[in-house]
């Protein structure tokens, strides 16, 4: 029998680039005293509670804009569901969170093809499901299964869409679509990214067809109060973690 391929958080970290960048096979990723497992497709993983978070999936945001006339690709929703669909297969969570802004407007649910409603209600079964609620989609919806919340409180950790303002233990938030850009053979390079100090994660958007704001940007100095704060950003197949500090403006 074949040996079991040893789990992608278990490898050992790969120094790269020298002390700029650290290729981090592992991803992990301290938050609030706890170990998470940052995934490359930028799934976060908590395997103490067996809980899996993802972040602004935008389910049906192509189908939104071509309300309004700007045709996109009707890809997004079946794009997003498969990778969500591998990070599920990948950790087996007992709990996913969702954390907001999970579909793009109050009406996409409704829009939901049937084989993409099909695909998220069967990657809801055996495990606890939560929607936390997005300035996106506010409201609960019927239909895609779960449990809607304003937020969620595991051990030391609160979850929420948006950053609070001050916090007293750890937060993993979204909302901010963190982006971080980097010097590169002679140019730069711009990649979806984990944003964090220890005590706070803001969460890169998973879904298909979201952009991102710089870490330079000042929501996020908001958040952190300063530059001592670390981008882990999403390589192909692994995370690369680089002080805020580096990061170019845009």
């Amino acid at each position: 029998m074949a040996k079991p391929a040893t789990p992608c958080w278990r490898k050992q970290p790969v120094n790269w680039c020298g002390r700029r960048w650290v290729a981090l096979e592992a991803g992990e990723i301290a938050v609030g005293g706890q170990t998470f497992v940052g995934d490359a497709c930028g799934a976060l993983y908590w395997p103490q509670q067996c809980l899996l978070v993802v972040s602004d999936l935008h389910l049906e945001k192509a189908s939104s804009f071509a309300r309004c006339g700007i045709l996109l690709p009707p890809y997004d929703t079946a794009t997003t569901l498969a990778r969500l669909s591998e990070a599920v297969q990948r950790y087996r969570p007992r709990v996913v969170i969702a954390l907001g802004d999970s579909f793009h407007d109050t009406d996409a649910v409704r829009r939901l093809r049937e084989p993409d409603r099909a695909a998220l209600l069967s990657l809801q079964r055996g495990r606890d499901w939560i929607w936390i609620a997005g300035n996106h989609d506010p409201d609960p919806s019927t239909g895609v299964g779960g449990v809607f919340q304003a937020s969620a409180v595991f051990g030391p950790l609160t979850f929420r869409h948006e950053p609070a303002a001050a916090v007293d233990g750890g937060e993993i938030a979204g909302h901010l679509h963190p982006v971080a850009r980097v010097r590169a053979r002679g140019g730069s390079v711009s990649r979806k990214c984990f944003a964090g100090d220890g005590r706070r994660l803001i969460m890169p958007a998973f879904g298909a067809l979201t952009g991102g704001l710089n870490v330079r940007d000042c929501a996020f100095a908001a958040v952190f109060r300063a530059l001592d704060f670390t981008a882990h950003m999403l390589g192909r197949a692994r995370l690369y973690a680089v002080a805020a500090a580096r990061c170019l403006p845009d």
